[in-house]
């Protein structure tokens, strides 16, 4: 009997642990697996966690599978956040297994039932995309506040003050992005991306959305989808569609060209952070930086008047 996928990650995780948390005074060790919630991990740790992201600037959560180093790592961690919703479809497993040895949390899985979007491509499963609206993000932040507090609970005072300071944070975020993207015209407000990541923007801000492949990267565009995709920017006279970091453009460009062989030229009108921010030690490298350069970008491209800088005048030129 050959062994499965689950009792191979079963017998990778069955190593000693090294005194994992024996030191009280000493940090946390925290993995998370995408960069948006290890920016949020380290805004409420402070200097009590060393936080690492899993996934780095480009890399698709969706289809991401573990490392033998990333076994090692999230086994010797005190704890592990992952986004949870299906996001990282690959990791479910491991995780799973995982828990039975080391705290994992998901903390996208605080949202509320009544909040999350379904998907007719994603049948039984929510979307799991919630950090696209700062206003939901709120609950992986206290997802996240929590989880740390459960393992140093001494601790508690320091991650509600550091947390609470992250989120007045998102608050001016949610702000300037409601401010800004009011400012694009009613018939500008489509948004045509290369996967449906941006459904809870959509939902948020009031914009159409559209992707060429559906709530996961994994799934398929076919020709018909691009077709109709076309034929929908013909037809709304769309100028601007926009690429992700973390997928590939081939299906964008061939969006464009198909709008082409119609008489319509339609351009790259930006690229956006999806599920993946930008480059670490860049503001872009951060969440506040990620949403900041999409509304902006966004914003900028279906024709309202934006700050160079976006919102705190950070954003690098051109981005």
């Amino acid at each position: 009997m050959y062994p499965t996928r689950r009792h191979v990650l079963t017998g990778l995780l069955a190593t000693p642990l090294i005194a994992r948390g024996a030191l009280a005074a000493a940090p946390l060790s925290v993995i998370a697996t995408t960069g948006m919630i290890a920016d949020a991990a380290r805004a409420v740790a402070g200097d009590l966690a060393e936080v690492r992201a899993l996934m780095g600037p480009g890399v698709d959560p969706h289809g991401y599978r573990q490392t033998r180093s990333d076994i090692a790592a999230m086994a010797r961690a005190d704890l592990v956040l992952s986004n949870g919703l299906y996001l990282e479809a690959q990791l479910e497993d491991f995780l799973d297994v995982l828990s039975r040895r080391v705290p994992v949390s998901a903390v996208a899985e605080a949202l509320p039932e009544e909040l999350r979007l379904s998907h007719a491509d994603y049948d039984g499963r929510y979307d799991p995309h919630i950090w696209m609206a700062p206003s939901l993000w709120r609950y992986a932040v206290g997802s996240t506040r929590d989880a740390l507090t459960d393992l140093r609970p001494e601790h508690a005072d320091a991650f509600a003050a550091n947390a609470d300071a992250y989120l007045a944070e998102l608050d001016a975020l949610q702000s300037y992005a409601q401010d800004t993207l009011a400012k694009v015209p009613d018939a500008s407000r489509i948004l045509v991306t290369a996967h449906d990541a941006f459904n809870y923007f959509g939902r948020e801000y009031s914009f159409d959305v559209e992707g060429i492949q559906g709530i996961s990267t994994e799934s398929e565009a076919g020709l018909q989808r691009i077709g109709a995709l076309v034929d929908l920017l013909v037809q709304r006279d769309i100028e601007a569609v926009f690429v992700e970091t973390s997928v590939s453009d081939r299906n964008m460009r061939a969006l464009i060209e198909g709008a082409a062989a119609q008489g319509r030229t339609v351009r790259i009108g930006g690229e956006l952070f999806s599920d993946a921010m930008g480059t670490p030690g860049t503001y872009e490298g951060t969440y506040i930086g990620m949403i900041d350069h999409n509304v902006t970008t966004i914003a900028g491209a279906l024709g309202a008047d934006v700050p160079e800088g976006g919102m705190s005048g950070k954003l690098k030129a051109g981005g």
